[in-house]
């Protein structure tokens, strides 16, 4: 989604049909809504997510305008009455959004985006939220991982080829630095958003010439300032390092590395690392790719590998362990003559069941050492009182209970639009990256587990507890 775009019809149709019936019911046109966005699990078995792509939505409701085009083709459908591709044609967005900022590590069940407004207006921009939170926030966390697995090495996004789709090309290098990486291969986003763009060669520029050191040479000769050479064209130990030596040694780049893409990394980068150390370059970086993700980079460096920075492709652009996000989003309540009607969907599915009415979003942090003890879903206008003893609920159950101590309360979400105008500043790429980075700071090393992490808490006030299980009751008890 290129900035600025009109994407009003990338939506599933059922909004549409149901935004129709809306209006033509009269009354329910005008009613407001509440809507919440929020996941259910976080992928991979983690412990967190990391919320990504507000500065899309913002973008997306900004846009948000039928165009004649638009109506030409509703019309064709001959489902639509006319009054409503009127409504449609003079369509202004004017609902109040509220949503947690970029690069806050998110957690499941709890309502990353709540929008207010206008029933047909806060059903209809359902499909396109979830599109890009879904999609961001997913590649955003698995970037998050892989980087921690890097322990402090450099990691490049290297999927641009390997991505679903130009947008997803796009606006996945954009998530997959705000959850740490160091750059991207994708040159539209470096243009777009300066996400640094990195890249050297391809093993096809040492195919184009006679020799290995042929082709190291002239591409030192060329970028004689940052000189990384691709060493297993052939035979990385045989002829790939021994050329870049010779080439590094006349040639005398200021920065110099090698790649190496194939091939047992954990021998080849000992043995590589060995041979440059050897001919006096200790100063040369080791970069490897070829298929990572964070268990793989993990395991490397534990069998001693020597490597300075890793590119990561597929792995990372589609999330290909766990390639679905699943955030939802459901309607919370009602306003009618400015009272608040909370609304409820109840499952057999435990985890399915809704948190109903207006709410607010609490992160209570240790004061002694500013780590995160829990969020606390509340009644909007609670005030959490910072005293200790606080009790909070299970969202599923009253015995399971929490008492805290010593802590502070902060409402980790901001308002983006009031009344259909943005009220909030987007940071720039590297604030939302550098934010990101301290959040982590604030979550436990047993939330961070890539296995069998601590379960964070999320729980609920007791007024929104008591509000839920009253609704249960009501629509349970035949």
């Amino acid at each position: 989604m290129i900035k600025n775009e009109n994407l009003t019809m990338l939506t599933d149709f059922y909004e549409i049909t149901m935004a129709n019936g809306y209006f033509q019911s009269g009354a329910l046109k005008e009613d407001i809504a509440y809507f919440d966005l929020f996941f259910r699990k976080v992928p991979d078995g983690g412990g967190y997510a990391i919320m990504a792509g507000l500065e899309q939505v913002i973008d997306y409701l900004n846009n948000l305008k039928f165009t004649d085009e638009d109506i030409d083709f509703l019309r064709e459908k001959g489902i639509f009455c006319e009054k409503f591709l009127d409504y449609l044609r003079d369509f202004e967005f004017t609902c109040d959004v509220w949503a947690v900022p970029e690069g806050t590590p998110i957690f499941p069940h709890e309502p990353i985006i709540t929008v207010r407004g206008p029933v047909i207006q806060a059903q209809f921009i359902e499909t396109m939220l979830l599109l890009i939170i879904n999609h961001q926030s997913l590649i955003a966390t698995k970037a998050s991982r892989i980087v921690r697995a890097a322990k402090g090495r450099a990691v490049m996004e290297f999927g641009t080829r390997r991505a679903h789709g130009t947008a997803a090309a796009v606006f996945g290098a954009r998530a997959a630095y705000i959850g740490g990486c160091a750059g991207t291969a994708c040159a539209i986003a470096d243009r777009d958003y300066g996400i640094t763009a990195l890249g050297t060669m391809a093993h096809s520029w040492v195919q184009m010439f006679p020799s290995e050191y042929e082709a190291f040479k002239k591409y030192a000769e060329i970028y004689p300032e940052n000189c990384v050479l691709l060493v297993d064209t052939y035979n990385v130990i045989k002829s790939g390092v021994p050329a870049a030596i010779k080439v590094f040694k006349e040639m005398k780049p200021k920065k110099m590395g090698i790649r190496i893409d194939s091939g047992d990394i954990a021998y080849l980068t000992k043995k590589a690392r060995q041979m440059l150390d050897e001919a006096g370059l200790s100063d040369c970086a080791i970069t490897v790719s070829n298929s990572l993700d964070e268990y793989i980079i993990r395991d490397v460096i534990l069998e001693g590998a020597q490597i300075n920075s890793f590119g990561v492709g597929e792995r990372l652009i589609t999330a290909k362990s766990e390639p679905v996000f699943g955030g939802v989003y459901k309607l919370s309540a009602l306003e009618k003559d400015g009272k608040i009607i909370p609304k409820i969907k109840i499952s057999e599915n435990v985890e399915k069941i809704t948190n109903p009415g207006f709410k607010t979003l609490y992160r209570l942090f240790d004061r002694n050492n500013g780590k995160a003890l829990a969020d606390v879903i509340t009644v909007d206008g609670e005030v959490i009182p910072e005293v200790d003893g606080y009790e909070i609920f299970d969202p599923n159950a009253i015995w399971k209970k929490k008492q805290l101590y010593h802590f502070y309360a902060e409402n980790i979400r901001k308002q983006i639009f009031s009344r259909g105008k943005c009220v909030y500043t987007c940071p720039d790429i590297e604030e939302i990256r550098n934010y990101c980075r301290e959040q982590m700071e604030t979550l436990w090393d047993e939330t961070l587990r890539f296995e069998n992490p601590q379960t964070y808490y999320v729980d609920l006030s007791q007024n929104l507890w008591e509000m839920k299980n009253r609704l249960i009751e009501e629509h349970t008890i035949r």
